[in-house]
């Protein structure tokens, strides 16, 4: 595998370098001094995509509650059927639970691709754009296969579901749903 990225002159430093500059892009704008510098890079990374998916997460809720609750609120929605401050305070800190955690699976992947352990492609014409593709639904296939079982542990393993889990539900019900409840799945 070595030799195959040497003989295209990619190697996991080039991912290295992509992630370092994403890192520089958000913490570097984001978070006040450069203390975080001086972190190991898989740190830098969890704290990347930990501010950045808290800023996503934070963005895309208040611009739903603004959009759906105040601007259109008549349009979509009944008037009894907007949660309480209280609510959505608690599923902030639900989803703020699991983001720290949930943010750290991608520095996982990271750190396989970038330490060389994964086959791994930089550039599509290393691959052709037919096996791209290929590579692309089975990583998809791959994920949503994990996701889908690792929800439903949380469900079979009743310490799982008890200390875990059980707190995701008490916010599927009516009036009680809000945009920020369950998207920190889709932030990271």
């Amino acid at each position: 595998m070595a030799a195959a990225a040497a003989a295209h002159g990619v190697g996991p430093n080039l991912f290295v370098e992509e992630t370092d500059w994403y890192n520089e892009i958000l913490l570097g704008a984001v978070v006040p001094g450069d203390w975080w510098r001086g972190l190991p890079h898989p740190m830098r990374s969890w704290l990347r995509n930990t501010v950045g998916g808290f800023l996503l997460y934070f963005v895309t809720g208040f611009l739903w509650c603004f959009v759906i609750y105040y601007w259109k609120r008549h349009a979509y929605i009944p008037k009894d059927s907007i949660p309480s401050i209280e609510a959505m305070k608690k599923q902030i800190i639900v989803a703020s639970k699991a983001m720290v955690v949930y943010c750290a699976l991608p520095v996982v992947s990271e750190h396989m691709i970038e330490s060389g352990w994964t086959r791994c492609y930089f550039h599509v014409s290393e691959v052709g754009w037919p096996m791209y593709f290929v590579y692309l639904a089975l990583y998809l296939i791959f994920v949503e296969f994990g996701i889908y079982w690792m929800h439903r542990e949380l469900h079979d393993i009743k310490p799982l579901y008890k200390y875990l889990h059980a707190t995701h539900h008490i916010y599927n019900k009516e009036n009680t749903l809000s945009p920020f409840a369950g998207k920190v799945l889709l932030k990271c």
